[in-house]
C-alpha cells in the first residue's frame, strides 16, 4: 500500500485526485495539505502547510502552486518522505532547489502527469530527428481560461525534446512586433486562453509541400490524476534522486 498526502487538496485536483482513487486498491490519502480548505468537509486530517504535518505518509503530491514548493522540500528532506511535483511556472531558483533537494530524497517531477503527453513529447523528440532541419518546428498549446503560467510547462517539455535533437537551435515565444521573417533554427512556441479548455497540445513541423502534426488533447483532468497516482505508487521506496515520465514509462513497459 502507498500513503499519500494531497497538497492542494481542496482544489480541483485534489478532488479529482480522491474520485480516482477510488478505483485503486494498493494507493490510498492518509491526509492533505490546504491553507484555505475546510478540514471538516475531509475524512482525512488536513494541515494548513507542510511543517504542521503529523501523519506518516509515503509520497506527497503536490498540485497546488510554486510559493509551496519551500515548505514541501524541507518537510520531504527533513522526514525522508518522497515527492511529486505536479506543479508548473517554477523559477530557475526553484528548479536549483529541487535537484539539490533530490540528493536527500526521490523526487519526481514532470509538467504533465498524462501518459499520453509523455507520448507526445517521445513521438516529437523522434520526429524532429527524423525530420531534420528541413522542416519548421511551432508548438501551439491551448488552455482554460484560468491558467496562469504561460507557456505550459508541457509546451517547454516538449521544446525542450526538440531541442536535444537540433542542434542550434531556439525558442520563440510570439512574434508581435517583430519585422523579419522566420529564423530557420526557431521553435515557435504559442499559447492560446480560452473557456474550459483542460489541455491541447499540437506539434507542427513544416516541411516543403507537406506538414507533419502531432496532437494531444485532455478531456479531462482525470488523465493527470491517474498520471499521478502511478507516479506516487513508483515512487515508494525510490532512493533519493530526481525521477520523471520517462522511469514510470520505462518501468511500466519492463
Amino acid at each position: 500500500m502507498t500513503d499519500i498526502i494531497i497538497c492542494g487538496i481542496g482544489g480541483k485536483m485534489g478532488a479529482t485526485i480522491l474520485k480516482a482513487l477510488q478505483e485503486y486498491d494498493d494507493v490510498r490519502c492518509v491526509g492533505g495539505v490546504d491553507a484555505y480548505a475546510d478540514s471538516a468537509k475531509f475524512s482525512v486530517p488536513v494541515f494548513a502547510k507542510p511543517s504542521m504535518i503529523d501523519i506518516k505518509a509515503d509520497v506527497i503530491v503536490d498540485f497546488s502552486r510554486p510559493e509551496a514548493l519551500q515548505g514541501l522540500l524541507e518537510y520531504a528532506t527533513q522526514n525522508k518522505v518522497a515527492l511529486l511535483l505536479a506543479t508548473t511556472g517554477y523559477t530557475p531558483e526553484q528548479v536549483a532547489a529541487i535537484d539539490e533537494a533530490s540528493k536527500r530524497t526521490a523526487i519526481f517531477r514532470s509538467a504533465n502527469m498524462s501518459l499520453g503527453v509523455n507520448l507526445l513529447i517521445g513521438l516529437a523528440r523522434r520526429a524532429a530527428a527524423f525530420l531534420g532541419d528541413k522542416f519548421d518546428v511551432e508548438i501551439v498549446e491551448t488552455h482554460h481560461n484560468k491558467k496562469v503560467d504561460s507557456p505550459s510547462g508541457t509546451a517547454l517539455a516538449i521544446a525542450d525534446g526538440i531541442l536535444a535533437e537540433k542542434s542550434g537551435c531556439f525558442e520563440t515565444f510570439g512574434r508581435h512586433g517583430r519585422n523579419s521573417k522566420r529564423d530557420a533554427k526557431e521553435i515557435g512556441i504559442h499559447a492560446v486562453r480560452g473557456g474550459t479548455v483542460v489541455g491541447k497540445h499540437e506539434v507542427h513541423f513544416f516541411g516543403d509541400d507537406e506538414v507533419v502534426t502531432l496532437t494531444h488533447e485532455a478531456h479531462s483532468k482525470a488523465v493527470f490524476a491517474h498520471g499521478a497516482i502511478k507516479g506516487a505508487a513508483f515512487l515508494k521506496g525510490k532512493a533519493p534522486g530526481l525521477y520523471d515520465m520517462n522511469d514510470l514509462i520505462a518501468e511500466m513497459i519492463n
